[in-house]
């Protein structure tokens, strides 16, 4: 078994015990390269079939071509897709930053969405080394009644021991691929020929690291046309992988803002 093997093998083993665990469980599809191979992961794990839906708030602001890889794949996968709108701008905390403020339009759907499904439990795509914050987290983490985070008080989970058990009512966010890097994705999606948004792939020198909204998303530098120059260039470079993401950048805790209050 190698590192991909490894990988693959621990985050099918948590999203079998997640499903074991929660009856009523849905799936976050950003439709960036985490969040495919997480939707990857969960075929690989049932058996060609995702038996939860997959999520998706929609700020009306994704790449065009973010739209068209979910309608295609959505259709191909087979998967029961749940979109819903996210809220206006107005109905947002006006204290944070704007695009920190942008982005909690989702945190605020997805809350909504919690509610009108009644989930126990959401998976979501996230790794310890996009963001410190999220360094923080657990595979399996509790919520509070409002999605907030207390990254204060956390479930320890030694030796990959995960807690599974907790209170009745209590929501669950599920990490399976939370010990995966950026080079890790980029090697999988190679190996498995996971198909991903071409925004990816350099196109005039310039291609998207981390997708997220239009109006606050960034592309960077780069000459990366492939995977394999991709992987090159990961294996080469010091900048961080949001570094394209505006709201990281407005206020040193507009992150942290965010996931307290249970952005994903």
């Amino acid at each position: 078994m190698d590192h991909l093997d490894a990988l693959e093998a621990q985050s099918v083993y948590i999203l079998r015990e997640a499903f074991n665990k929660f009856d009523r469980m849905g799936m976050l599809w950003s439709l960036g390269k985490d969040s495919n191979v997480m939707v990857w992961l969960a075929r690989k794990a049932f058996l060609g079939h995702v038996p939860f839906p997959l999520m998706f708030c929609d700020t009306g602001k994704k790449f065009p071509e973010m739209y068209d890889f979910q309608k295609k794949y959505s259709a191909e996968w087979g998967v029961n897709l749940i979109v819903r709108d996210c809220p206006p701008i107005e109905e947002i905390d006006p204290t944070l930053p704007p695009a920190t403020r942008s982005a909690a339009r989702k945190t605020e759907a997805l809350k909504r969405l919690i509610a009108e499904q009644n989930m126990q439990a959401v998976v979501a795509g996230i790794r310890r080394d996009e963001e410190a914050t999220r360094a923080k987290e657990r595979v399996f983490s509790p919520r509070g009644t409002n999605a907030e985070w207390d990254f204060r008080d956390q479930p320890p989970e030694f030796w990959d021991q995960f807690k599974t058990d907790f209170a009745p009512g209590t929501h669950i966010r599920i990490h399976p691929i939370l010990h995966w890097t950026e080079l890790d994705i980029w090697r999988y999606i190679q190996r498995e020929g996971i198909p991903i948004v071409d925004l990816y792939f350099s196109k005039n020198g310039k291609r998207y690291r981390s997708l997220g909204d239009q109006d606050i998303t960034n592309p960077i530098e780069s000459e990366a046309g492939t995977i394999e120059e991709i992987i090159t260039e990961l294996e080469g470079t010091s900048i961080a992988e949001r570094s394209g993401r505006a709201m990281d950048h407005e206020a040193e805790d507009a992150f942290e803002r965010l996931r307290t209050a249970g952005y994903m």
